[in-house]
Order: C-alpha cells, then sequence, then structure tokens
C-alpha cells in the first residue's frame, strides 16, 4: 500500500511541476494533455487516472492550496483572542502561500486563475476585519473592510515580488513587513526593519 501512495504523490507532483511550469508559458487553453505527460514523463492514461481534463486538474491544485490555506489559518483561529495579533495571522499566510510557491506563481502570473486569487483574498478577510476592530475601535463596519481592500491588494503586491525574487526571505519576514507597512504606511520606511 505505501509503495503505491508512494508513486501516486510522486506522479502528482510530476503532473503538478510540468502544469505550473507550462501555465507560466501560456494560458491553460493552449496546454495539451500530450504536451502536459511529454513534461511530466508520464503516459495520458496515468493522468487520466488522476484526473479528467486540464481544468479539473487546475480546480483540484487549487482546491487542494485552498485547504492548506484553511490549515494554516486553524490553529490561528484557536488562539486566545487576547493573543491573537495580525502579525500572527500574516505570518501563517506567508508561510502556507511559501509551502505553495508553485501554484501562487502561476494563480498571479499573466496566465493566472485571478478567481482563485480572490477567493484567496477573501478566506482571510473576516479573521483580519475582526482582528482589527479590537486595534481601532472607533473604526467603522466599513472603514475596515476598505482598509482590508486595500492592504490584501498590497499583500499580493509584496507576494509577487516575493515570488519574483525567488522566496528569499522568510515567511517570518515578509509578514513582519506587511504588518509593518499596514500598521504604519509610508512611516514603514523611517523604522528600524533589522
Amino acid at each position: 500500500m505505501k509503495i503505491s501512495d508512494h508513486r501516486v504523490r510522486v506522479t502528482k507532483m510530476l503532473i503538478r511541476r510540468a502544469f505550473t511550469d507550462l501555465l507560466r508559458q501560456k494560458p491553460i487553453q493552449s496546454i495539451s494533455i500530450k504536451e502536459l505527460c511529454t513534461a511530466a514523463g508520464i503516459n495520458r492514461g496515468t493522468f487520466y487516472a488522476h484526473y479528467t481534463d486540464i481544468y479539473d486538474l487546475r480546480n483540484k491544485l487549487e482546491e487542494e492550496m485552498m485547504t492548506d490555506f484553511q490549515e494554516a489559518l486553524r490553529p490561528l483561529l484557536e488562539i486566545s483572542e487576547k493573543d491573537l495579533t495580525p502579525l500572527k495571522i500574516t505570518t501563517g499566510i506567508f508561510q502556507c502561500l511559501k509551502e505553495n510557491a508553485d501554484v501562487c506563481t502561476i494563480t498571479l502570473g499573466p496566465y493566472g486563475d485571478r478567481e482563485f486569487a480572490a477567493r484567496l483574498i477573501s478566506l482571510g478577510r473576516e479573521k483580519y476585519v475582526e482582528s482589527y476592530k479590537r486595534f481601532f475601535r472607533d473604526a467603522t463596519a466599513k472603514q475596515l473592510e476598505y482598509y482590508y481592500a486595500f492592504v490584501s491588494a498590497g499583500c499580493i503586491g509584496l507576494l509577487e515580488r516575493w515570488l519574483a525574487e525567488g522566496l528569499a526571505s522568510s515567511a517570518e519576514e515578509m509578514a513582519d513587513m506587511a504588518e509593518k507597512i499596514m500598521m504604519h504606511g509610508i512611516g514603514f520606511l523611517q523604522t528600524d526593519m533589522a
């Protein structure tokens, strides 16, 4: 049983790698199963044993990442109210994104699935808005929603830059930087980044 599970994991990893490499080069509708199988070093029967078509592959990869993202947030949701900070949430999110860098790269790339990126952003919205209510007690719900829209777009920009640099910084460093920018705006440039 273990050998079979290992083979399935390796096969799916080869397919995922080939798929993400191809998506960096062209839109999904231009990728053929034959081309994907050649790039992955598998035959078509092996591909069809796991996926019905190229869109099913994309959907399953995205669902896996969404599950990973929710799992990354789960421990954060179990932290007591007084110990939960925006930085802890942001660090968990950046760590999950780092672990799924290949999917993030293609999602945010020119041929990416922007709808999926929007789903990822909305997943963290509720927890962030709740968290910021505690820090900014006088803020209205509308202000917090606008703030989240603004910072989530900024975080996407940070993520794109981080991916372009090959994830050279740790998830903790990126979360700290994002948090400082969110909390201090341009004043972030005057704070000690060490």
